[in-house]
């Protein structure tokens, strides 16, 4: 025997309310359960001696990662800057960053007929009064899931280099020292990364 309720009636009622409390349910898992955002994504960067001298903010592009660079505190001229394969930055001279992220095992620099990297990026120029403010490029690159992922696993980092890269020399181009680090990494709740260039004075970074 089939029995038929109204609509309106009280077991009608009933199922809606049942329903509503089903989907508030999974809305709450959905919610609860995601990962930190990962676009965009903002860092610090920090000198050889431990001080942060900037940040760096990450987006999703179509075709890679936007980087977004802002630091003060460089000497001027051309600096070689790349992504580098660990999100370690142990001063003061990062070498605890690794190598150049590349997950193709590709030769370095941009001018090379086995190159580049993928962590490979355009010199970077400090002016006179030593604040970068500028954007790059990680063509290929993703902060999704994926082997060309600059978080995958632990995550990656951003090195800036004392010299210019000359985009041939193996391994790294000549750049010279290590100067700068950031990790590129997800960020843990309640950490906000600083911008100390927002506040500095055109004399302060001199």
């Amino acid at each position: 025997m089939f029995i038929l309720y109204p609509y309106g009636s009280e077991r009608g009622t009933s199922m809606k309310h049942v329903s509503i409390i089903l989907f508030i349910i999974l809305l709450f898992c959905l919610t609860g359960c995601q990962e930190p955002t990962r676009t965009p994504l903002k860092i610090d960067m920090y000198n050889s001696s431990g001080d942060t001298i900037g940040t760096a903010n990450f987006i999703e592009q179509p075709d890679g990662v936007k980087i977004q660079l802002k630091v003060e505190g460089l000497e001027p001229g051309f600096h070689g800057i790349h992504v580098h394969e660990y999100p370690k930055c142990e001063g003061p001279d990062f070498k605890s960053a690794g190598s150049h992220f590349n997950p193709d095992n590709k030769e370095h620099g941009s001018m090379y007929t086995e190159g580049p990297h993928l962590g490979d990026l355009p010199n970077i120029e400090a002016p006179n009064e030593g604040l970068v403010d500028t954007e790059l490029m990680v063509n290929g690159a993703t902060l999704m899931d994926g082997k060309n992922s600059l978080l995958k696993g632990e995550g990656t980092s951003l090195v800036i280099h004392a010299s210019q890269d000359d985009g041939v020399s193996q391994p790294a181009g000549n750049s010279g020292d290590r100067v700068a680090c950031g990790q590129i990494q997800l960020e843990k709740e309640g950490e906000s990364p600083s911008d100390p260039t927002e506040t500095n004075k055109p004399d302060m970074m001199k």
